[in-house]
């Protein structure tokens, strides 16, 4: 794996109403073609620890806890992503891994020892690695033929739910991680993607345009009748997670990062990204991350910034990444 230099994240304290807007949501990404860089050690980066008062008051789950994030610079055949973690402070940058090509939605084990992502290279279709944060090894778990996207890894650590259009449509799947035997859970016609499991393990949120297509929304599937059930957010919705209590639930509200109570269906919405990107939760719950884009910039350059939002506080800070690139996908583990 190649290096990149890594620029210092600085931190700004804020409160941050709209920023720009986020695009139109593509349930299924489009293949590109891509070159592969040449493969490498690589030794983390650290950065400087920020002092902060919001993170500070933090509970400690969720300050000694990681971020992990998506760095994209270029377009197309040039792109490189690159694939770090960070605590929520901007402190402790390491780099997980980078290619030339795409790297999608990482999703971390409830122990925050595991880290599984897809990634495209040049001319192949994404596949699903898992990162040990132990041993630094990557290993690739699913590469079945078609587009392998948005793992989640069951709360034990022992299963991996994903989305494949193996079979020809979208549908999820779950995998058995100690010897790769998989089952279908979808066979409808519609598209299914981007599942993630409740903290109990009986269930999983995911993203349905069953109703009607290219207009997706929010289902929970019930692993003991096979059944799901519809939760409604009021139109448009997409990229669901849970909070570990069950009681919000984090996701892409039309053109906006938000968070719904899940008992009164109250929705916070948290911010216009200018990306196509949903928010996602703490180990807490109490706070979301989600990144953002200076909405005056072309497609080919721009700072990008992760966005720190207190859901009790309302209050907000960023983490600026100055390298020029978007960021994209952060998710916030232990």
């Amino acid at each position: 794996m190649s290096k990149t230099a890594l620029s210092k994240p600085t931190v700004d304290i804020s409160r941050l109403n709209g920023i720009g807007f986020i695009g139109v949501f593509a349930i299924l990404i489009a293949l590109s073609g891509c070159q592969t860089m040449p493969n490498g050690s690589s030794k983390a980066s650290s950065t400087t620890a920020m002092n902060n008062p919001l993170t500070i008051g933090m509970p400690v789950i969720d300050r000694q806890g990681y971020i992990a994030y998506v760095e994209e610079q270029g377009m197309g055949a040039a792109k490189v992503s690159t694939l770090y973690r960070i605590h929520p402070d901007g402190s402790g940058r390491q780099l997980i891994d980078q290619l030339n090509g795409y790297i999608y939605a990482p999703a971390w084990s409830a122990d925050g020892q595991m880290l599984a992502y897809s990634k495209q290279a040049a001319r192949q279709h994404p596949k699903i690695y898992i990162y040990d944060v132990k041993s630094g090894s990557h290993n690739l778990v699913v590469n079945a033929e078609g587009s392998n996207l948005s793992p989640s890894f069951s709360p034990d650590g022992k299963k991996l739910l994903y989305s494949s259009t193996v079979g020809g449509n979208a549908d999820i799947y779950e995998m058995q991680l100690n010897n790769g035997s998989t089952k279908q859970l979808t066979t409808l016609s519609s598209t299914e993607v981007q599942p993630s499991y409740a903290s109990d393990g009986q269930s999983f949120v995911y993203t349905s345009d069953k109703i009607r297509a290219g207009r997706p929304s929010i289902y929970r599937y019930n692993f003991a009748t096979a059944n799901a059930a519809l939760i409604s957010t009021g139109g448009y919705a997409a990229s669901p997670q849970l909070s570990v209590d069950d009681k919000r639930l984090a996701f892409l509200n039309r053109r906006k990062a938000a968070v719904m109570m899940l008992a009164t269906r109250q929705v916070i919405n948290l911010a216009e990204t200018g990306l196509d990107e949903p928010a996602r939760l703490s180990p807490s719950g109490q706070y979301a991350v989600y990144p953002t884009r200076n909405s005056n910039l072309g497609e080919q350059g721009g700072q990008g910034s992760l966005v720190i939002h207190s859901l009790s506080g309302n209050t907000s800070y960023t983490i600026s990444i100055q390298s020029g690139g978007l960021v994209r996908s952060p998710v916030w583990g232990r």
